[in-house]
């Protein structure tokens, strides 16, 4: 009887400690981002650049839509931080214009007024 008393009041402090530690903040988010990329290689420039941007777990571009999608810690970045990096890499983000000096330097075939590929 108390090995059973013991058992019970094991998984009631497991389940709890699970349940409070599940709830203590949600910190992975998700945001998409309507992009200026025209060509695969936007797609690996946005991909492999934001992967080097803190709290970025995962970035997929979507190359048809030109929807790029983030997943990041919200505790280590900010969207206005994953906007300003996606415009650091020479890109258009929803309505954040690519940095001048970063569009100037993207190859020909990715550059907006490169037409459609």
């Amino acid at each position: 009887m108390k090995n059973l008393r013991i058992l019970t009041l094991s998984l009631l402090l497991t389940a709890l400690a699970t349940l409070v530690y599940a709830q203590g903040g949600k910190k992975s988010e998700e945001v998409k981002f309507k992009t200026s990329a025209v060509c695969g290689m936007c797609k690996a420039t946005l991909e492999k650049g934001l992967a080097y941007e803190k709290g970025v777990e995962k970035a997929t571009l979507d190359e048809d839509s030109k929807i790029l999608t983030v997943q990041y810690n919200n505790q280590k970045t900010s969207v206005e931080k994953l906007k300003k990096a996606v415009n650091d890499l020479g890109y258009d983000a929803d309505d954040s214009k690519a940095t001048p000096r970063a569009y100037d330097r993207l190859d020909a075939c990715c550059k907006k007024d490169a037409g459609i590929h």
